[in-house]
């Protein structure tokens, strides 16, 4: 019968098999998952052989954004850059990267200084959510972009859907949601005009207005003749008042 002292490194075992099925690879080297799983408040106890998870963190954390940016962009292909930063931001911001590092149960596996661990760094947010990116870089060092975004796609998928169904027609494309407005009853659509532009060459900014049977709805500024014409079109949206869609 194995000592005492063994059972924790048993069960920590066991939970990184748990994890790398759960990833649907192996991480190869496995010095690399143990690095993802490795705070730096670890290498501070003298633990000199392992390797913080710092920089798959870095690594992980712009994967995750290229990811979640190509599907937003993919779901809501006419969407706004604002839109999509902002969908970005709540699929993938400290709390919800934590959430989902305490779905996979991470907490018990991390390697974490005595100090941290006793002020209860197992579950502390911004931890879990560093060791989740720090995976996300050790997966896509192992199996590439293609075993990223299918992993990202089966765990953070549905949470997209429903962040890209709760957002206003007008978020997503504010110039056909207007047109669609103003069109019921066989309406003319709206006209879009360059009222004026300013600053150098290389950094114009183009005001647009938007008309609509004689009368001016709205104007706004914008770096290029198209996102100008997008902003317009969302505060005529807003000063008629029609900011929101039935939710399905």
């Amino acid at each position: 019968m194995r000592g005492h002292e063994t059972e924790p490194e048993d069960r920590r075992r066991l939970g990184l098999r748990r994890l790398e099925k759960e990833l649907g690879h192996d991480i190869r080297p496995r010095a690399l998952l143990e690095q993802a799983l490795t705070h730096r408040s670890f290498l501070v106890a003298g633990q000199a052989r392992y390797t913080a998870n710092e920089t798959l963190e870095f690594l992980g954390d712009a994967v995750l954004g290229l990811v979640v940016a190509d599907m937003a962009q993919e779901r809501a292909p006419r969407a706004t850059e604002g839109t999509l930063s902002r969908v970005r931001a709540a699929l993938v911001n400290t709390e919800a990267l934590a959430a989902l590092a305490r779905r996979l149960e991470l907490g018990p596996l991390l390697r974490l200084g005595e100090g941290e661990a006793r002020s209860g760094g197992h579950d502390k947010t911004t931890i879990l959510a560093g060791a989740c990116e720090a995976l996300m870089g050790a997966l896509y060092r192992t199996g590439g972009l293609a075993a990223a975004r299918e992993w990202i796609e089966k765990h953070l998928g549905a949470r997209l859907g429903e962040l890209l169904q709760r957002l206003p027609a007008g978020e997503i494309d504010p110039k056909s949601t207007l047109q669609e407005t103003l069109q019921v009853g066989g309406a003319s659509p709206p006209e879009y005009r360059v009222a004026g532009s300013s600053g150098p060459d290389h950094r114009r900014r183009f005001r647009v207005q938007v008309w609509h049977g004689g009368r001016m709805l709205a104007e706004a500024e914008g770096d290029s003749k198209k996102q100008a014409e997008r902003q317009a079109a969302r505060r005529a949206l807003e000063e008629a008042g029609d900011k929101a869609v039935p939710q399905k």
